[in-house]
C-alpha cells in the first residue's frame, strides 16, 4: 500500500488515512431470491427507532404492489439491543426459519 504525503513548508507530513486499498467485493450472506411470487417476506425492525416501523411498511406496499402473491411475516424489536443476546432469541429464529427472504429496518 503506498501512503500519500505531502508536506507543507518543510514544517511537517500529512497522511492520507485512506491509502490505497484493494476493495473488497460485496456479497450477500446468502443468495438472492430469484422471485417474490408466493414467497414469505421477513420484515424485521430491529429498534425502538421511530422510522424503523414505517420504513418497513413502506416497503412492503411497494412489494406487495409489485408482486400480489407474496407473503409478508413482521418481527418487531422494540429494544436497542442485539436480538441475539434477548430473551426473543428463540421467537426470532423461529420467524427467521419461516421466511424466503428478510428486509431489515434500523429506522435512522
Amino acid at each position: 500500500m503506498d501512503d500519500v504525503t505531502a508536506q507543507v513548508a518543510g514544517q511537517y507530513e500529512v497522511r492520507n488515512p485512506w491509502g490505497q486499498v484493494d476493495p473488497v467485493p460485496l456479497r450477500g450472506i446468502n443468495p438472492r431470491v430469484p422471485e417474490l411470487a408466493g414467497k414469505t417476506i421477513g420484515l424485521f425492525a430491529t429498534n425502538a427507532k421511530i422510522a424503523a416501523r414505517p420504513i418497513l411498511e413502506a416497503v412492503e406496499r411497494h412489494l406487495a404492489e409489485r408482486e400480489p402473491t407474496a407473503k409478508f411475516s413482521w418481527f418487531l424489536f422494540d429494544h436497542n439491543a442485539d436480538v441475539a443476546e434477548s430473551d426473543d432469541v428463540e421467537r426470532f429464529q423461529a420467524w427467521a426459519k419461516g421466511v424466503d427472504a428478510a428486509v431489515v429496518s434500523v429506522g435512522d
